[in-house]
């Protein structure tokens, strides 16, 4: 996937993963093609599955600043892609969460089909107990009801220490001023490949332009 900015950084290799210590970013995306969607995405909680390639993409930028180690927290976690894919990169612990419980059960069947050690939670994002070194996470967007990706924001900067999520295009401002006075260490913007998945979809594959953002929780804790 071609980003279309670049980011200012000069990434190192981290400790072997459990795949390879060089895994590929297109290894990876290969990887997480096998995760299986949603069965029946409900629009109201904005269900799109993310893409392996745009999946692989965010877990590979956390993965050259040395950030899938330790716990890592996947908060609305879907069906597991992000998680999954956390633990194909050697993170130490996973744990996903979602409030879906049919999403929450083909997360469990994924893991078991990729042959990964994650823990899959029921919950709703804003009783999430427990703190990570990173969050990775694909929050609502606010399409269908503004305000959506602000209780994920919200619980991110609470459990972890570094924070990855994808963004509608437009963003900056907003997440900037939210997360206050947590900082934003890197962004850029890139392509999200969506697919026909609700009756109001007119194209059999949109591509919309997001933001994936690195951010730094000044929270206390340190892990």
């Amino acid at each position: 996937m071609q980003n279309k900015s670049k980011k200012h950084s000069s990434p190192t290799l981290r400790k072997e993963s459990p795949v390879s210590k060089e895994m590929k970013q297109r290894k990876l995306e290969m990887l997480l093609q096998k995760v299986r969607g949603f069965e029946d995405p409900d629009p109201t909680l904005e269900q799109y599955a993310t893409p392996a390639p745009l999946a692989a993409e965010l877990l590979h930028f956390a993965y050259m600043k040395g950030d899938i180690e330790g716990t890592v927290f996947d908060m609305g976690c879907g069906t597991g892609i992000l998680a999954i894919g956390a633990a194909l990169l050697g993170a130490t612990k996973v744990v996903g969460y979602d409030s879906d419980p049919e999403a929450i059960n083909v997360a469990r069947e994924n893991a078991v089909l990729m042959d990964v050690e994650v823990e899959f939670v029921n919950c709703p994002i804003e009783k999430v107990n427990g703190k990570a070194n990173t969050v990775v996470m694909n929050p609502p967007f606010g399409a269908q009801c503004k305000g959506n990706d602000r209780p994920f924001l919200s619980a991110a900067l609470n459990a972890g220490n570094t924070i990855y999520s994808i963004h509608n295009s437009g963003s900056f401002n907003f997440i900037r001023q939210y997360i206050k006075p947590s900082v934003v260490t890197e962004w850029y913007t890139t392509s999200f490949p969506l697919k026909r998945t609700f009756k109001f979809h007119k194209k059999d594959v949109e591509r919309i332009e997001v933001e994936i953002y690195r951010i730094n929780s000044l929270s206390h804790h340190n892990y």
